[in-house]
């Protein structure tokens, strides 16, 4: 389960890279391929709710039976989750408005997509630092097994799905490098 959350986390953070490279172009003066811009966001705002919401609900509430100490930091999480999704869903509006040709400043877009990148790059590092070990700690095999059939299909099943859906996206996620999240 670990291992998925871990796969997980590398592709979420080369979709990142995706946008941040689209970011940089935009920062730069060019015009990013916005339909691209808008395939990640679609890809990203689907993976949360899928994926990201149900894990939170489902750790968070078991890590509180199991380590009530660990209120503080899921709390924060939480938290920050939900202003990274409120970001997202800001983004993904002005994107619907760039791809329609009304007039958006692109230099707010850009700033807008910098300050997403970095919480979510920010809310990545939190997980892996202190929930999965949270989770490690105080999560038995069962508790495992919980979790994994609790939680849709994972990281592989999600790239075919985005390969058949988005090809061009896939093409850019497929060349992107790792990066260091």
């Amino acid at each position: 389960m670990l291992k998925q959350l871990r796969q997980d986390h590398a592709n979420m953070a080369r979709m990142l890279h995706v946008l941040h490279l689209k970011q940089k172009s935009l920062a730069s003066g060019e015009r990013p391929n916005f339909q691209l811009v808008r395939e990640v966001v679609d890809y990203i705002l689907d993976y949360q709710e899928g994926f990201t919401r149900p894990l939170e609900k489902i750790c968070t509430e078991r890590l509180k039976e199991l380590d009530p100490s660990s209120a503080e930091v899921i709390e924060r999480m939480s938290k920050d989750y939900r202003a990274l999704q409120s970001r997202l869903k800001r983004l993904s509006n002005d994107l619907d408005m760039i791809l329609m040709d009304a007039v958006v400043p692109m230099d707010r877009f850009a700033e807008d997509l910098k300050a997403y990148l970095d919480s979510h790059r920010a809310y990545l590092r939190d997980e892996r630092e202190l929930l999965f070990p949270l989770i490690r700690e105080n999560f038995t095999d069962q508790d495992l097994v919980a979790l994994s059939e609790a939680l849709p299909e994972g990281a592989q099943a999600q790239l075919e799905r985005l390969q058949e859906a988005y090809p061009e996206l896939y093409a850019e996620l497929r060349d992107a490098p790792e990066p260091m999240t």
